[in-house]
């Protein structure tokens, strides 16, 4: 029937948790700190649907916060879940509004969960002849589908939306029949919901038990046709299985009826929903639904309202493209033209560029050619030769720009852009600006690629490359495929857009007070991480793969030890599989911790704590080290070499929240050193040439260092000045005793405490690290505050100053946002107050180590000598170094490393060399 009313049912506050566990990591607010995350993706979430499904009648459903028939019932329903996040708390009331806003009603009834509501609602609206679709991720809204009743999942994570009738319900469930699923959960249990099922009874047994013989209720009716084992587990379960399905079961007789003639979807109220959005400063969702309005008096997103001038651009969409703009983009081959267009830039004060190429590897990328722009809208696009010595050529005709002492060379992610250049042996002076970077500084925690900044700032969407090359498969293309005229287009406008945007973010640089740390850090650090990156790192593949065979044995003998305190195999890999074996089968712990999706918790964390409780959890955390380090590292390696034979890993600036550099592809900064594995691996990274030897400095207790410095901790700095060893000397103070007396045990205690007040450690934390009484941690730690008041007296500023200002702050400025700093949820705050503690020190020791590897980068290339630095691991700098120099190198980059920051206090630097990193580690 063409004219058949479709009604859609909105199961609300799952669709709600949906977007606040996508977005919640960036932690979106508005100006007045108001979370909206949740609330934005829940808003689009609503927007799709009504775009895309011409609803005739929309109906949302909410729980309240009075108890349910089913807590009732069984009062351990639902108990393990974690207290809601506040930000979903606060977004609730806004998500009504929403959705008054859009013209739709929402429904609630005390004593009934909306899944109830919803599934009464079906029922009735498909006797009245209503197509019903409902609106959920939830699989379990599964038993309600019907001929006219079908499941809407929304789109996630790049997974389109879909629509499931009794087809795909039935293949998910892989049953027979709809009304056999409250059957599958009554037998197998639903951790999500704490429905406690049958134990030893999964999905898969109960799937063969409801297909074989249908309900639990007949399965129980023909209990003696049962297999014995599967007999005498479910015969003592009885009536747990049946409550279990009632838990289950979706109620479609509830007291509540809604009569769908008098409320026809009609769409959104403009008069209504407007001041909504504009309270919320959703700007380009207003634009999207009313492309009329004028956004010019609504702030924008995250940004004080009165910074706005009249006229400002907007965040609107649809967004402006390069066909609605037409810029001028123009393609130079003749050698004449490409030097009258260099002539020009070398007048100019900056200009942006863009390299294109057929890979995103720098080191195995071919240059196609490169985009520039000195003005707005208007950009060239100079092919390159399909040769190395044509491509030289052509480079060497930039020179008087990219050469240029005083013009600023402007990119998006601009270290990939030298790193090619760099494959062609071609060096690009400073100073530089890299908008991704400027904008990680004023908005950390938000997106930064280029297209984010474009509809940011220039209310502009740019071609994506997926549009060039197609979707990310076997079958995707390299530019080099694509057509020359949509090579210059994407090109051009890269370069275009990326100038446009630095001519906007360079002044909320000293807005935001981070120009400082921009300039003379992230900038001056750039080169030299290109230069790092470039030179790579040799490591000796023939070690490797004896420490892999090694390795593979020892995994073997440790998955035999496993299975055999299992009593029986089982994927060990699985976290379902394992948790099973642990907490139903081995029944190693009475209440088991459980993840957000209602799975038995087997993480690391989890397991550490459970370590005493069965002789199977450390054999299970060995077999994860040696995999690990197998296959993330000993046979990862050599798989990465580049075409030089080195190890070139990738580092990253301002991806973590600290201004720590973070290592990928591969990872360098996570091998273990303490144990002989890790060890083994370290063996394996050497000098390239046989006259060289590799050099190690690392700096010694600097975080500690640090917090004395920011506390100005007279004790602290005092032992440091005297070069007395800092843990013995915390440990005769807090436990009253003279250095000389001090035990290992007290040395080690006072370290997990000193340590561990950077991080706003607890007593509990503490008593669990040390295996002690909390009793006596908190003694600890209180002795600790006594003999060093001023450390205490830092942690309480720093906190009471994260509150007022919304943020903490490193020494060159560095800014981490903690909107939850002031939150009523206890855990939520605590967290927020150990990054206020913490952050500053990390974030400063982070610097000093930067400032050090630019002034010793400086040192090296300004005389010239057989010196390379080639690996940065937190507090550590590796280099390979000539041996007939060894003496000078130790002398200049302690030197060097020592002084990058002024400190209260000296900086000590720990020196060792060897034909190897673990031999100068």
């Amino acid at each position: 029937m063409q004219n058949q009313p479709k009604l859609f049912l909105i199961d609300t506050l799952a669709l709600i948790y949906r977007a606040h566990f996508a977005l919640h990591k960036t932690s979106q607010r508005n100006s007045k700190g108001l979370a909206v995350g949740a609330l934005l993706g829940f808003a689009n979430t609503l927007v799709e649907l009504l775009d895309k499904n011409t609803p005739t009648h929309v109906v949302a459903a909410l729980d309240t916060p009075q108890p349910t028939w089913r807590k009732e019932l069984y009062p351990l329903y639902k108990a393990q879940r974690d207290i809601q996040p506040e930000d979903i708390t606060t977004a609730i009331p806004y998500s009504k509004k929403l959705l008054a806003g859009f013209g739709i009603p929402t429904i609630t009834l005390p004593g009934y969960e909306a899944d109830d509501l919803i599934g009464t609602l079906a029922l009735q609206a498909q006797k009245e002849g209503y197509d019903v679709y409902i609106v959920s991720l939830d699989k379990d809204f599964g038993q309600l589908v019907d001929h006219h009743i079908s499941l809407y999942r929304p789109a996630r994570k790049g997974i389109p939306a879909a629509i499931w009738t009794i087809p795909e319900v039935l293949a998910h469930w892989q049953i027979k029949r709809i009304d056999h699923i409250p059957d599958i959960l009554g037998l197998a249990g639903d951790t999500a919901d704490n429905i406690p099922g049958v134990p030893q009874i999964g999905p898969k047994t109960a799937q063969k038990l409801v297909n074989t013989f249908g309900t639990i209720q007949e399965i129980f009716a023909q209990n003696d046709t049962l297999a014995p084992k599967i007999r005498a587990k479910l015969l003592p379960y009885q009536a747990q299985a049946l409550l279990s399905k009632a838990l289950a079961t979706i109620t479609t007789d509830a007291p509540i009826q809604l009569d769908l003639t008098a409320h026809p979807y009609q769409g959104p109220n403009k008069d209504y929903l407007v001041p909504l959005l504009a309270e919320l400063e959703f700007r380009a969702l207003t634009k999207r639904l009313f492309p009329d309005i004028s956004l010019n008096n609504l702030p924008l997103w995250g940004a004080k309202t009165s910074t706005l001038a009249a006229g400002s651009p907007t965040l609107a969409a649809p967004y402006a493209t390069y066909a609605t703009k037409q810029p001028h983009y123009t393609a130079l081959k003749d050698p004449q033209a490409i030097d009258s267009l260099v002539a020009k830039i070398a007048k100019a004060p900056s200009f942006a560029f863009d390299t294109e190429t057929t890979s995103l590897d720098p080191y195995r990328a071919r240059l196609l050619g490169i985009a520039l722009a000195y003005l707005p809208e208007e950009a060239f696009f100079i092919p390159m030769p399909p040769t190395k010595e044509g491509v030289r050529q052509c480079l060497k005709r930039l020179e008087p720009i990219f050469h240029h002492p005083t013009i600023l060379k402007i990119g998006q992610n601009l270290k990939y852009d030298l790193l090619v250049l760099r494959q062609y042996d071609y060096f690009v002076s400073t100073p530089f600006f890299d908008t991704m970077l400027a904008h990680q500084l004023i908005e950390p925690g938000t997106k930064h690629n280029l297209s984010s900044l474009a509809k940011q700032y220039l209310a502009y969407a740019p071609i994506e490359i997926e549009t060039l090359i197609g979707e990310k498969s076997t079958q995707q293309l390299t530019l080099d495929q694509v057509p020359e005229d949509q090579v210059l287009i994407y090109a051009c406008e890269d370069a275009d857009i990326t100038f446009q945007i630095y001519q906007k973010v360079s002044p909320e640089l000293v807005q935001k007070e981070v120009d400082r740390l921009f300039y003379s850090l992230e900038m001056k650090l750039l080169p030299v991480l290109v230069h790092m990156e470039h030179i790579g790192i040799a490591i000796d593949t023939s070690l490797l793969a004896q420490v892999s065979t090694s390795l593979a044995k020892e995994l073997v003998q440790v998955e035999a030890k496993i299975y055999d305190h299992a009593g029986l195999t089982f994927n060990i890999a699985s976290p379902k599989q394992l948790g099973q074996i642990l907490f139903e089968h081995l029944k190693i712990a009475d209440y088991p911790s459980k993840t957000a999706t209602g799975q038995y918790a087997t993480h690391e964390t989890a397991l550490r704590k459970l370590i005493d409780k069965h002789p199977i959890i450390p054999d299970i955390l060995l077999f994860r080290e040696i995999k690990k380090l197998r296959s993330t590292y000993v046979d990862a390696l050599p798989k990465l070499l580049g075409p030089d034979k080195r190890l070139h890993t990738s580092y990253h600036q301002g991806i973590a929240s600290t201004g720590r550099l973070s290592s990928t592809h591969p990872n360098l900064q996570n091998i273990p050193i303490r144990t002989e594995r890790g060890k083994a691996i370290r063996k394996a990274f050497v000098p390239a040439y046989d006259n060289y030897l590799l050099l190690a400095a690392d700096y010694s207790q600097i975080e500690l260092r640090i917090i004395a410095h920011f506390a100005k901790e007279k004790r602290m700095i005092a032992a440091f000045q005297a070069g007395q060893d800092i843990h013995t000397t915390t440990a005769a103070e807090i436990f009253h005793v003279l250095p000389e007396e001090v035990t290992p045990d007290m040395r080690r205690k006072a370290k997990m405490v000193g340590f561990g007040i950077i991080y706003g450690i607890s007593s509990f934390g503490l008593s669990q690290r040390l295996g002690i009484p909390r009793t006596e941690a908190s003694q600890i730690i209180q002795a600790y505050f006594q003999k060093f008041p001023a450390i205490k007296a830092y942690i309480e500023q720093t906190i009471a100053s994260a509150k007022t200002q919304g943020y903490a702050t490193t020494l060159l400025g560095r800014k981490r946002f903690l909107p939850e700093i002031n939150s009523k949820n206890a855990a939520m705050r605590g967290f927020a107050e150990r990054n206020a503690i913490n952050m500053p020190i990390q974030g400063s020791a982070a610097e000093l180590i930067q400032l050090a590897m630019i002034d010793i980068h400086a040192w090296i290339m300004d005389n010239q000598l057989p010196i390379k630095m080639v690996l940065q691991v937190h507090d550590e700098l590796l280099f390979e170094v000539d041996r007939s120099i060894l003496p000078a190198a130790v002398q200049g980059i302690r030197q060097r490393m020592s002084n990058a920051l002024p400190l209260d206090l000296p900086i000590e630097v720990t020196i060792g060399t060897g034909k190897d990193w673990l031999e100068a580690h």
